[in-house]
């Protein structure tokens, strides 16, 4: 099942889901952000990880925008969608059409639900520190948004 509409926690079956994968192009900014805000709002008992198509590095920036959110990814290090040790998620979230493209192919046989939400790449952002800060707050924010909407009546 592919959805692209925006969606409520009900309109999703009900129940959260057992385990959510936050699927984007490096498993850089997008991906482990989305992963942070989502273990702040889905119940302890939910599985969340978040893998890139491809590795990439991790991302100062992205550091910077979580601790002034209160959170932080710790010692983590970016990782890529075919090493995770348990590739079985009940919904994978892609946030880029690479990643889209790349959960559709890989997801054909299983019974897996995957939704895009397409989000900002603040990477590309040129311009002074705050600039650049502020175009990965958007992104934060947005995703916040997005996570809370899309799981807020069942978080925990």
């Amino acid at each position: 099942m592919v959805d692209e509409a925006p969606i409520s926690g009900t309109e999703a079956g009900g129940g959260a889901p057992r385990s959510v994968l936050f699927l984007c192009g490096m498993n850089s900014v997008r991906s482990p952000m989305a992963e942070q805000l989502a273990r702040r709002v889905l119940p302890r008992s939910v599985f969340v990880a978040s893998a890139g198509v491809r590795r990439g590095e991790r991302d100062p920036f992205v550091d910077a925008v979580l601790a002034e959110a209160g959170m932080s990814l710790g010692d983590r290090e970016p990782h890529q969608f075919d090493e995770l040790e348990d590739a079985y998620f009940d919904l994978i979230v892609t946030l880029s059409p690479q990643a889209h493209h790349a959960a559709l192919e890989l997801t054909r046989s299983l019974a897996v639900d995957v939704e895009y939400w397409p989000m900002p790449d603040p990477t590309g952002i040129a311009g002074t520190r705050e600039q650049i800060l502020s175009a990965y707050r958007d992104l934060r924010d947005r995703l916040d948004q997005r996570i809370r909407q899309r799981f807020g009546a069942n978080a925990g």
